[in-house]
């Protein structure tokens, strides 16, 4: 453990400015979620048909979880916000342990830093204290701003443990999936992964009610906290068992492996390149489309699950007579709110393949980063050709990915209504019709590497602010012009209504522009600088 604390605190200069955004955002939000649900449902009548409308609706259930207390305006944040505040904790932890540890194996600055008077463990140890102490602070954000709103502070304090101990369960997480692979991308790839694993069991058991497969996911961990219903303390034991478990074996893996390497090790490639592997684009494609691969099984998969969910929502209807008349007298029905939730499904689906379009365009970064460009520049290939070649694979991609999304949604949801063919299309072109908004991330992911390459992570910043204005923008009453700065603000927002072209006309050429500047200033500079 020598000089664990020296890393501690380097690890706290290098993320004084990340670290303290990450608290920021996913406390505040919070907090002005549980105050902006105060004002809009300010009587306990509006909360309990709220309640009953959320129970009868098991594809609400499957996005936010269920509702154990709809009469508290504690019970209803816990429902509103649980799953997305700790999704924001898991990721948060994924990428401060991975880039602490892989990453400073990877690139070399960790045998650097092990030639001193370094214990084995430090940097391990090092990026679990930042990561669990960055946890630990929310907890006690969240409890305080929620209390200091006059909400019942043990509720308030199981609600910041829950977000906490998800954090601190992804922590160890991925100080696992740091030991597996020898490349950053990949661990944070496998410990992403499992963080979608564990929604789509919460969202599966919530939605079929199923107690065993959300038992199954530290995100239902975090619902059964039951904060303002009944706090359930010892789940708090779950999360601390299960983090210091994972962090215990990762150490223990640390001793069966070289510095730098991973335990799957790499594959040798063949000695001699195939033709086809003989333009930038062939490369790109090369590198890249295991991950793509990856990607459009998890979107086929959870497209089909939405799919499959959405004839429940027409039970809605059936149980609110208030709102099946209005629906009727807007000249919808059932029909129509199927339509809406499945047109939400897509964006949200769009927002996730914004993930893939900054991480397949920062594969530049990497390949900078790892000196894997050099050799490529210096042949006759062109700085634009090789920077367009990982962007064409970004774009087409992330088109592809939804269009898996939405095909497996279609079918899905028209084998239940005996219209598969018809829903097939009708979704695939819901799907497609948010391309161009995750297109707009690949566009600023690109203009980042080429400007600012130091800055490459405010591309993750512009989604996770980009995802939170189209979830609680409504919600937190923010201005129109606040929320129409999310690229996603400008798709079509339900099926079956005329689609006006010229806000998608924008978002390309909004794109285009922001990926031209990203390339010249690319030409311009020098390589792994600014």
């Amino acid at each position: 453990m020598t000089g664990t604390l020296t890393l501690v605190r380097l690890a706290l200069r290098r993320d004084r400015v990340l670290l303290p955004v990450w608290i920021v955002v996913i406390t505040g939000v919070m907090a002005a979620s549980a105050s902006a649900i105060a004002e809009l449902y300010p009587q306990a009548a509006q909360r309990i048909a709220l309640g009953v409308t959320i129970g009868s609706a098991p594809a609400l259930q499957a996005l936010t979880g269920p509702v154990f207390d709809a009469t508290s305006i504690g019970g209803l944040t816990a429902w509103r916000t649980t799953t997305m505040a700790s999704v924001l904790a898991a990721l948060m932890s994924i990428f401060v342990v991975i880039r602490h540890t892989r990453a400073e194996e990877e690139t070399g600055r960790a045998e650097l830093v092990g030639a001193c008077a370094v214990g084995r463990h430090a940097t391990l140890t090092s990026a679990v204290l930042v990561a669990g102490g960055a946890n630990l602070l929310i907890v006690l954000l969240l409890t305080l701003a929620l209390a200091g709103q006059g909400l019942p502070a043990t509720g308030a304090l199981a609600f910041g443990l829950a977000v906490g101990g998800v954090g601190w369960t992804f922590t160890g997480v991925a100080v696992l999936a740091a030991q597996l692979t020898e490349h950053a991308r990949t661990a944070n790839g496998i410990a992403a992964a499992t963080l979608g694993l564990a929604f789509l069991l919460r969202a599966l058991g919530d939605a079929a009610k199923v107690e065993t497969l959300a038992w199954l996911s530290p995100l239902g961990w975090a619902q059964r906290m039951r904060a303002f219903a009944g706090e359930r303390w010892w789940v708090a034991a779950l999360f601390a068992v299960t983090g210091l478990v994972l962090v215990a074996g990762a150490a223990l893996l640390t001793r069966r492996r070289d510095l730098g390497a991973g335990l799957v090790p790499a594959r040798l490639g063949p000695p001699d390149a195939a033709a086809s592997l003989r333009s930038p684009l062939a490369l790109a494609w090369r590198l890249q489309r295991g991950g793509l691969l990856s990607w459009t099984i998890g979107f086929a998969v959870v497209g089909a699950m939405f799919g499959a969910l959405a004839h429940s929502v027409g039970d809605i209807v059936r149980d609110n007579p208030q709102l099946a008349e209005l629906l009727a007298q807007l000249g919808g029905g059932a029909t129509a709110l199927i339509d809406t939730f499945l047109a939400a499904q897509m964006g949200l689906l769009s927002m996730v393949a914004g993930g893939y379009a900054v991480q397949a365009t920062l594969r530049l970064q990497g390949e900078e980063s790892a000196i894997r460009a050099e050799p490529v520049l210096a042949t006759s290939v062109a700085r634009r050709r090789w920077t367009a070649s990982h962007l064409t694979v970004a774009l087409g991609g992330s088109a592809l990915i939804l269009a898996a999304g939405g095909l497996t949604a279609g079918l899905a949801h028209g084998l239940r209504v005996g219209e598969p063919a018809r829903q097939a299309v009708r979704l695939l072109g819901a799907a497609l019709v948010q391309v161009p908004a995750t297109w707009t991330l690949a566009g600023i992911a690109m203009l980042l590497f080429g400007l600012l390459p130091r800055l490459t992570a405010l591309a993750w910043a512009a989604l996770v602010t980009f995802a939170l204005l189209g979830q609680l923008g409504e919600l937190l009453q923010l201005d129109d012009w606040i929320i129409g700065l999310s690229p996603f603000a400008h798709t079509p927002q339900s099926l079956g209504q005329p689609v006006d072209v010229s806000p998608l006309l924008w978002l390309g050429a909004v794109t285009a522009a922001l990926s031209l500047a990203g390339i010249a200033a690319f030409q311009r500079r020098d390589l792994r600088g600014d």
